[in-house]
């Protein structure tokens, strides 16, 4: 992912026609092929390792779409969907938002095994934080460490950081923010909803947004908003020279635009999600992927953030035995392995 040559319709005539690409640019595109071509290696049952990029093959990156990495699919099959499932909105947006202010499956499962079936009908806050406080001072991890929960702050609170999503969640739950996703018409409107909440800031309530979507509550299309977060933006930064000229947000709408055409450039051949393209969320996330990959393929771009190595280490785990995705994308009767046994692919 070294070679580089200035594409050719930055030059055309539109609104984008000075942006300045680096040679990270090409990489963007060139490593959203790998590591999709990686994701259906894996799907396939092909022996590791999955990869000759080296970077790729010693270092932990998500998939490129955000909807197929583990914890995405836990949360859809299992959360969500699991068992034939059906909830009222009430119980969905329960069960999303508990799962997901901790973004950890070993939570979700310890809280079900300690509790039995997970629902705002039962919730009782005082026995949750017994089993979740229980589980910390065993020097148990309660969040994963994909990206920062913040805490929340409120009156009475004692600084205990799962009490506070606790709170979070029936704050959320007692008050109108149910009715106000059934009103809302656009996926922006959702945003704007769960930013109301307490500490969720502009990155955390859009990757709400994108996990309700998932469910029935909301139906909004994946390409239709977008809001760039810390580690986008320091990708976007390294993929153009002169990128603070433009809204993260309309940089990220470019390459969703311009997907086919770049995979064409550049002679990759790029298998979609049995045929639907990277969506806006993806694409977000595809610049927080690179703003990691550049600090070893690129070490002489600089970003935004000033870090200079990757932390995680690719750990093999078993192979995986299937995937499975929301059914009003009309994607699972296509796929090739049992639903049954999907949510286990990393």
């Amino acid at each position: 992912m070294t070679d580089h040559a200035t594409p050719t319709f930055f030059r055309d005539t539109n609104r984008f026609a000075g942006l300045r690409p680096t040679a990270v640019f090409d990489s963007y595109w060139r490593f959203a092929a790998e590591r999709q071509a990686i994701f259906f290696r894996r799907l396939a049952g092909a022996p590791g390792p999955w990869t000759d990029d080296p970077i790729l093959a010693r270092h932990r990156f998500t998939n490129a779409y955000r909807a197929a990495d583990r914890v995405s699919q836990y949360l859809i099959h299992d959360v969500i969907y699991g068992d034939g499932r059906v909830m009222a909105p009430q119980e969905q947006l329960f069960r999303i938002l508990l799962f997901k202010l901790f973004n950890k499956i070993d939570t979700w499962q310890l809280l079900e095994d300690q509790l039995g079936e997970i629902s705002w009908a039962s919730f009782d806050p005082d026995a949750y934080d017994r089993v979740l406080s229980t589980a910390m001072r065993s020097g148990g991890t309660l969040y994963s460490a994909a990206y920062i929960i913040p805490p929340v702050k409120w009156p009475g609170g004692d600084g205990v950081k799962h009490r506070g999503h606790l709170h979070l969640i029936r704050t959320a739950l007692t008050g109108t923010l149910t009715d106000g996703l059934h009103a809302a018409t656009s996926l922006g409107e959702v945003f704007a909803l769960l930013k109301q909440l307490p500490s969720l800031g502009d990155f955390l309530a859009f990757q709400l947004a994108i996990d309700l979507n998932y469910g029935t509550i909301v139906d909004f299309p994946e390409d239709s908003f977008v809001v760039a977060g810390p580690g986008a933006r320091d990708g976007i930064a390294k993929c153009f020279e002169n990128a603070s000229d433009y809204l993260a947000e309309d940089i990220i709408e470019f390459m969703h635009d311009r997907q086919d055409r770049e995979f064409e450039r550049l002679g990759l051949d790029f298998q979609s999600l049995w045929g639907r393209p990277l969506q806006l969320i993806d694409c977000q996330n595809l610049f927080c992927e690179i703003s990691k990959y550049a600090r070893v393929a690129h070490p002489e771009i600089a970003g935004v953030s000033g870090r200079t190595r990757i932390k995680q280490i690719y750990k093999p785990q078993p192979a995986p035995h299937g995937v499975w995705f929301p059914p009003k994308w009309g994607l699972n009767d296509t796929l090739p392995a049992d639903p049954a046994r999907a949510g286990q692919l990393l």
